[in-house]
């Protein structure tokens, strides 16, 4: 039974290797390819062997041929799946998996071989089958399947096209013609059937997943469908119906193989076949880098020479057609340029030129003789618009831009002809493209520099070039730009217009590297310009000494400097480098020094310099350190203010606002100031200033105002008396009144110089007058109101003038005055000003205003105190009436002080905004907060109630929370006065008895503060109950010495 069973086995797989080896054979016929070839002639001579061993078989077979059946019919399944696979599919799909192809069929031989010497084991008794089988085997392990070395190459070629590798259009072109070779094609013959091919191909693998093969189809189709592109040959001219003028087709031999075009530099090889030079080379080059032996690509002809032979006769028939073909093509051109072509006929004609000129660089000397150019510019200047027209000029620019290149001898022609005015004109442009255009063809002008002086002289092409050089966001234009601008730069002449576009870098080299007469002249320049704040800045940082060394030369160097520097010093940062290059000495002894025949000083160079050092003081921080003769003085120095103020009685009208000017700045300057003013009080300079107020020119007003305004400050006492004098008291009024309290630069100064004088109650209610009042609070509401003035000068001094024009009336202890400061209501001016206005010199006055309203508030009171009735009837009345509601008494004044007292802080609502001073930044303004807020404790006899008022807005908590970090001075003394009244209460004594930190800086008070808050500390610190027992009054000696009581 079990050897029955193994003979069934036996027989199956007999007939399982015979029907696999007939499909393996029908399969490998639908393969054109050798390596199926030969793999079908090895199983049909195993089909004869399989077939013997079929008939000598016994029932049961030795194991070893069970075993190779077996294998051999494992092995003829996989032949039978890549047959199946590769089995009718189109040649190129062969061509490119042929490789695979092989490798499979081999290793699949070579297996069958080794299951056939297996099988020879059980063959040992027929010697004739054994020897067939053992051949067999021997050539099966043995066989070799390799592509040839062409189908290789172009295997690797494809897969690198195929990946991105990007070769020439005469490569790429050569490569078809090798896929065709291989396919046993004519590429030009079979052209259509090549094509089918590729269809085929695309059939293939349309259901395919492999992104290889996918990538290899694109890539060929690519390939081929620029090889399939029909010779580009001339077309008939536009409109042309005389035969005679039509262009003569190129014949086939003018062609090169490889780019389909027609030669410019045709070579022969020796197979004999012509090709353009540099076509023929690019192929070269890629047979050496895929390791192959250079061939021609028509032939396939491996060559043994490189050499490429000019084609000389081919050349010359082929320039012989050029020229007559260019001649045809110039003329139909010129026609359909004409003043009657539409715009569709100009871009075509543009578009012929334009070939003409890329495709025959040769040809472009026809075209500028042509006398094509004017033509062309003419057509640019015809009326256009929208998008035809930027596209019309766009290929106007690049026509003519193309015609410019490799001649700058004919240049000039075009020059002449318009062509630098007409893309100067398109840098204007809104298409990028065209303004891309333009800027090419000036560079291409722009290597003559006639041509750059022409291009400079064409009004704002150097401002636009500038512009586009400095633009981030496109490289391209902006690089193309500055090269032009750079070209500019070569040629002196064009030093104005550059510097007038922004480009100061060759002025800036004549200026620090040129002769005396160039300096003179870049100086002159700069002095007519408008420059931006960054022109100015760099202009100075490179030539401010050269600008300083030119005030000691000549009279006409002295000039042009000085009239550079009053334009460059207008910049306030540049104050500082003139000054440290050493300006003011030479300024000095230009304004100082006396005229004289042998060494002039003209008067205008003395204004000059006047101008110039008025720009430079305006700015403080850096002139005041600075040495300004060879005396060692400054600026702010008592000789030389004594000098400017000698200065200003004696020189003309024309330039003494420049003096007030120079005044202005250094007494504007904090670290000039102090002494500024005391040299112009000791130079009888306030006499000399006042007379100025009623000048009659209005500039020596303005600046005489604004000097003494800022002077006032300091110097109002010493003011007021030559202020008293022919009643310029009322002239400083009329100058508010008369200009409706509008914030102009001389009522501002007038409102601030009334506001620094010390004026007595009757100068305040006669002169001044209680009427200015209502005023003066109109227009502290319009001045609120007008967010423009808000940061200007006039604007800012108008406010805090009129602010210190109101403390006035507050001070004033007359009782009609008094009367109009409750009926306007200064107390809600003060507090609104306060609240709503940032500049700490308006919190400063808003906080005294609140200060002397609230003193007042004492004399105040006592008027609304209730009087005793008298008279007989008192009693009687006092029977028969209801005696009146008692009135609820204010908690500070002990009077009724109503909801609308202008004088009581409490009912005023006031200590709040007060307490949010004490965080400012500035001590003066916390000062004032402070003194303000000491007012309600002013009277000991009620100061429980006073400082639990406080209480309530946190005033207390706010107070010791500053005392704790101020430091000696007006402020520490009266926050520590304020204490000391907080702590008689005994309700805060109690609480503050343990706080260290208050006892600490009572101590330190005590120990560094001056005497009165020594005097002050001592008694809190009693209060406290810290420096003596229960009923001591006094420091003992032992605390005092403890405490560092200074002698």
């Amino acid at each position: 039974m079990s050897g029955s069973m193994s003979g069934d086995r036996s027989q199956g797989q007999v007939s399982t290797v015979l029907r696999l080896l007939n499909e393996v054979v029908r399969g490998s016929s639908g393969i054109p390819r050798d390596c199926a070839r030969r793999f079908s002639e090895y199983a049909k001579r195993l089909e004869v062997i399989i077939n013997q061993v079929d008939k000598i078989l016994s029932e049961t077979p030795p194991p070893p041929v069970q075993t190779a059946l077996k294998g051999i019919a494992a092995d003829l399944r996989k032949v039978e799946a890549t047959t199946g696979v590769y089995n009718n599919k189109c040649k190129i799909y062969l061509l490119i998996h042929c490789r695979n192809l092989c490798k499979i069929l081999q290793e699949t031989a070579q297996s069958i071989g080794n299951w056939l010497a297996l099988l020879d084991l059980g063959l040992q008794n027929n010697n004739d089958l054994q020897k067939k089988s053992d051949q067999l085997s021997r050539e099966m392990q043995q066989a070799q399947f390799s592509v040839t070395e062409n189908e290789e190459r172009i295997c690797s070629t494809l897969e690198k096209e195929a990946h991105g590798r990007l070769t020439a259009k005469a490569v790429q072109n050569a490569i078809i013609m090798d896929i065709a070779r291989a396919l046993g094609m004519d590429s030009e013959r079979n052209r259509l059937e090549l094509s089918q091919q590729i269809q085929l191909l695309k059939d293939d693998l349309r259901d395919s997943n492999d992104e290889n093969d996918l990538h290899i189809l694109h890539s060929l189709e690519r390939m081929f469908d620029n090889w399939a592109i029909e010779p580009v040959v001339v077309s008939k001219p536009i409109d042309s119906d005389a035969e005679e003028d039509a262009p003569i087709p190129p014949f086939k031999t003018f062609l090169c193989p490889l780019t389909k075009e027609v030669m410019k530099n045709p070579v022969v090889l020796e197979s004999s076949q012509s090709y353009e030079r540099s076509a023929i080379q690019h192929w070269f080059a890629h047979c050496r880098e895929q390791g192959r032996d250079p061939t021609c690509p028509v032939t396939g002809q491996v060559l043994k020479s490189l050499e490429l032979r000019p084609n000389i006769s081919l050349s010359g028939t082929i320039q012989e057609w050029v020229d007559r073909n260019v001649d045809i093509r110039i003329k139909s051109a010129i026609q359909h340029l004409g003043s009657s072509a539409s715009v569709e006929d100009c871009e075509r004609a543009l578009d012929d030129i334009y070939k003409i000129s890329e495709e025959y660089p040769s040809s472009r000397y026809k075209l500028r003789k042509s006398g094509l150019i004017p033509i062309i510019v003419e057509a640019m200047q015809r009326p256009s618009q929208g998008h035809v027209g930027s596209q019309l000029r766009s290929k106007v620019l690049m026509t003519l831009l193309s015609m410019a290149g490799d001649d700058d001898s004919k240049q000039k022609m075009m020059v002449e002809a318009g062509v630098s005015r007409l893309a100067s004109k398109s840098l204007g442009a809104t298409p990028e493209k065209e303004k891309e255009y333009a800027v090419r063809l000036l560079l291409e002008f722009s290597n003559v520099k006639e041509f750059c002086l022409r291009i400079a002289s064409e009004k704002g092409s150097l401002l636009l070039l500038s512009g586009m050089a400095g633009n981030v966001e496109n490289p391209t234009l902006s690089n193309l730009a500055e090269q032009v601008l750079r070209k500019m730069e070569d040629v002196e002449e064009n030093v104005h217009q550059l510097a007038a576009a922004g480009r100061f870098q060759l002025l800036l080299t004549l200026l620090c590297e040129g002769s005396e007469n160039s300096q003179i002249q870049m100086a002159e320049c700069l002095s007519n310009m408008t420059l931006a704040n960054s022109d100015k800045e760099l202009i100075v940082t490179k030539g401010a000494k050269v600008f300083v060394n030119m005030l000691s030369s000549t009279l006409e160097a002295k000039s042009s400097s000085l009239l550079a520097l009053f334009n460059l010093s207008t910049l306030d940062d540049n104050a500082a480098v003139l000054v440290d290059a050493g300006i003011l000495p030479p300024l000095m002894n230009i304004l100082f020094k006396v005229h004289s025949i042998q060494d002039p000083v003209p008067i205008n160079l003395k204004e000059l310099a006047a101008e110039t050092l008025a720009n430079i003081v305006s700015k403080a921080g850096h002139w005041e350190f600075a040495v300004v003769d060879s005396e060692g003085h400054a600026l702010q120095s008592e000789f030389i203010i004594h000098k400017l103020l000698e200065l200003l009685t004696h020189i003309g009208p024309h330039w003494k606002v420049n003096l007030l000017r120079i005044l202005y700045g250094i007494s504007s300057s904090p670290q000039a100031a102090e002494s500024a003013a005391v040299h112009i009080k000791n130079g009888n300079g306030i006499v000399t200033l006042v007379a100025f107020l009623e000048d009659p020119e209005l500039d020596h007003r303005i600046h005489a105002f604004k000097l003494i305004c800022i002077l006032s400050e300091r110097l109002g006492q010493d003011f007021a008396p030559v202020l008293r004098n022919n009643n310029r008291l009322v002239l400083l009024k009329d100058k508010l009144l008369n200009s409706g309290l509008y914030a102009s630069e001389e009522c501002s100064a007038a409102a601030y110089i009334l506001a620094n004088l010390p004026l007595s109650d009757h100068e305040v209610k006669n002169v001044l007058g209680a009427d200015l009042i209502g005023c003066i609070v109109n227009a502290l509401k319009e001045q609120r109101g007008n967010r423009a003035g808000r940061n200007s000068w006039a604007g800012n001094t108008m406010v805090e003038g009129l602010l210190g024009l109101l403390l006035h009336f507050a001070r004033c202890s007359d009782r009609t005055v008094l009367d109009s400061v409750r009926e306007n209501r200064l107390m809600i001016v003060f507090k609104e000003q306060l609240m709503y206005h940032g500049q700490p010199k308006v919190k400063l006055l808003s906080a005294k205003g609140l200060r002397y309203l609230s003193e007042a508030a004492r004399t105040v009171a006592k008027d609304l105190e209730p009087q005793p009735p008298n008279g007989w009837c008192v009693s009687y009345m006092l029977m028969c009436v209801n005696p009146p509601p008692t009135p609820v008494l204010c908690p500070v004044h002990g009077v009724p002080c109503d909801q609308d007292s202008m004088f009581c802080l409490v009912k005023a609502n006031a200590i709040k905004p007060l307490v949010e001073l004490l965080e400012d930044s500035n001590i003066d303004v916390q000062t004032a907060a402070v003194e303000a807020l000491s007012t309600i404790l002013s009277d000991t006899n009620n100061l429980k109630a006073c400082v639990e008022e406080l209480d309530k807005e946190e005033a207390v908590q706010h107070i010791l929370g500053l005392f704790f970090v101020v430091r000696p001075g007006q402020l520490q003394e009266r926050i520590v006065w304020m204490i000391e009244r907080i702590l008689r209460v005994d309700e805060q004594s109690q609480r503050y008895s343990l706080d260290q930190s208050m006892v600490k800086a009572l101590v330190e008070a005590f120990k560094h503060g001056n005497s009165s808050t020594r005097q002050l500390a001592q008694s809190a610190l009693t209060n406290l109950k810290e420096l003596s027992g229960a009923s001591a009054g006094v420091l003992s000696r032992s605390r005092l010495q403890r405490f560092g009581n200074p002698q």
